[in-house]
């Protein structure tokens, strides 16, 4: 008897998640118990203002064939204007993904409060779905 999804492709997204905001959404989602693709692996960040370019694009190389990056809503930065950082630091990385090949859809930014743990399970789900409908990142099928 063969399973349904044996063989299917399972995306795997590296989420770097602000401590104060999206990390939080993350964790309230696991204590409701409230269920979403097991494809995200969860990094926590103190602000989103503190992910590098260097670190996406690290994730990308390693294999993750998508990156998420979660912060606090504008006007709510526990650091005041980190997330505005991060703005600006997701845009030129989208840039640079587009000059190196790489699909920008694969770097996704979603601002994610605390108390939005429903939106947090959304995200996943999309993003993963988006993924799936991609294929692999082409990183992947490059020699080491």
């Amino acid at each position: 008897m063969e399973l349904e999804n044996e063989g299917e492709f399972e995306p795997r997204i590296v989420a770097f998640l602000c401590n104060w905001c999206s990390y939080a959404g993350s964790d309230i989602a696991g204590l409701q118990r409230m269920k979403y693709p097991p494809t995200v692996r969860i990094i926590r960040v103190m602000c989103s203002g503190r992910v590098e370019p260097s670190f996406i694009l690290e994730a990308l190389k390693d294999g993750a064939d998508g990156v998420l990056v979660g912060g606090c809503h504008i006007g709510d930065c526990h650091y005041i204007s980190g997330n505005k950082k991060c703005v600006a630091r997701i845009v030129l990385t989208k840039e640079l993904l587009k000059q190196l090949g790489i699909n920008p859809e694969r770097l996704r930014l979603e601002w994610i409060s605390s108390s939005e743990s429903g939106k947090f399970v959304k995200i996943v789900e999309d993003f993963t779905k988006d993924l799936k409908q991609m294929g692999q990142n082409p990183l992947k099928t490059l020699e080491r």
